[in-house]
């Protein structure tokens, strides 16, 4: 049986490998992202190694083996799916549904999570934007860019919030910067670490660097 702690440690690394665009997760970023000491991440690493989930090189990093990757997309999924339904058919705040999530993603069966899936007309994205693992493990990748890579007098629409913290998910919601919403970027200073959208066409906003920085967009033409 996979417990809840290893699939705590499989998802961790499976989310930052895909954000940082590698293979491999330093030990130290382990540590972090679980809330242990380095050497409890270590004994557990060696464990997740032994049971073939992950390969560990000493100051290098770990990295998700073939059924290591397997394990963690189906945590992953849960996870989202959880997510979409609490937000769509229970109606909570997105703000609010990743703790939910991270205590029913251990405890929901296959058989139920299908039927949720089926229900809820299979999305292919949860309420902030993050890609839902098909069953057979596999997961989109999208051709998308961070809103302050963007250019200007282009519009874009939104796809995904990489923070999800229920206060800047507040500023998002109040700001309506929620996903699939179209935007048009009329300028960036880069000087003044500022950008200016227009929101559907009629409503300007400026933004800060550092926020357009966790707004995931693509062009929409």
């Amino acid at each position: 049986m996979v417990t809840s702690t290893v699939e705590n440690y499989l998802k961790e690394i499976f989310l930052y490998t895909h954000s940082q665009s590698t293979d491999k997760m330093p030990m130290g970023e382990v540590a972090i992202a679980l809330q242990v000491t380095p050497g409890t991440a270590t004994t557990m690493i060696k464990s997740l190694e032994d049971a073939c989930f992950v390969s560990y090189t000493p100051r290098v990093g770990v990295r998700l083996t073939e059924s290591g990757v397997l394990q963690a997309t189906r945590v992953v999924r849960r996870h989202r799916l959880i997510e979409y339904f609490l937000v769509e058919t229970l109606g909570m705040d997105w703000s609010e549904v990743h703790t939910e999530a991270e205590v029913l993603e251990h405890s929901i069966s296959d058989r139920v999570l299908d039927r949720i899936d089926e229900h809820l007309n299979f999305p292919k994205r949860d309420p902030h934007g993050d890609p839902i693992p098909r069953k057979d493990g596999s997961i989109s990748i999208d051709n998308i860019i961070t809103l302050d890579e963007t250019q200007e007098a282009v519009f874009y629409q939104i796809v995904r919030i990489t923070d999800q913290s229920s206060k800047f998910l507040n500023f998002i919601s109040q700001s309506k910067l929620t996903p699939n919403t179209l935007i048009e970027v009329q300028s960036i200073d880069r000087a003044g670490d500022t950008i200016s959208l227009i929101i559907n066409e009629n409503e300007p906003i400026t933004l800060g660097i550092s926020a357009a920085n966790k707004i995931l967009v693509q062009a929409p033409f």
